[in-house]
């Protein structure tokens, strides 16, 4: 959908509903891979909620750190309530982007946002939850490309097949 790349990192996801929804979205704004920490995803896994089986199509990964995975030639953009943090709104998306992702229990390793290229946060009153936030978050790297995607070609293809409602 738009020009460079968008890998997506998750921090010790909490659960396979969120995996599953984040797997969804990177389907839908066409990430490269989505890799993960921690062994809370790996134990549930087996209960995934991948409706539209984006991991035939877009590699999930399990890694030791984020920091081991940073696909080559992409900035890390770590995505946390960070004071400091800049707001998704002014943000600048990078060609080729890494976005790093917290736990909805918990936060991004120091470390990771120490090496990162760009902090940034979804202005919101209260958080969102994981996959909501990367669903914004791509969405609006797509709406900033200048790239436009519009017209009944891209409904057809897009809508679910129970959707034939018209205008």
């Amino acid at each position: 959908m738009q020009n460079g790349s968008a890998y997506i990192g998750l921090t010790n996801p909490k659960s396979p509903t969120n995996v599953g929804s984040v797997m969804r979205a990177a389907g839908c704004y066409q990430a490269k891979a989505v890799f993960y920490t921690g062994e809370r995803y790996t134990r549930a896994a087996k209960f995934q909620t991948d409706t539209k089986a984006m991991r035939d199509s877009i590699p999930l990964q399990a890694a030791e750190s984020l920091l081991d995975v940073v696909p080559d030639g992409a900035k890390m953009v770590c995505v946390e309530l960070v004071e400091g943090a800049t707001p998704l709104p002014e943000f600048v998306h990078p060609e080729n982007a890494f976005y790093v992702f917290g736990p909805e229990d918990g936060t991004i390793e120091q470390a990771v946002v120490d090496n990162a290229d760009a902090v940034v946060y979804v202005p919101t009153i209260g958080c969102m939850n994981l996959a909501a936030t990367v669903n914004v978050l791509l969405y609006d790297r797509l709406a900033k490309s200048g790239l436009s995607f519009a017209g009944d070609a891209l409904i057809r293809q897009s809508r679910d097949r129970n959707n034939n409602v018209k205008v």
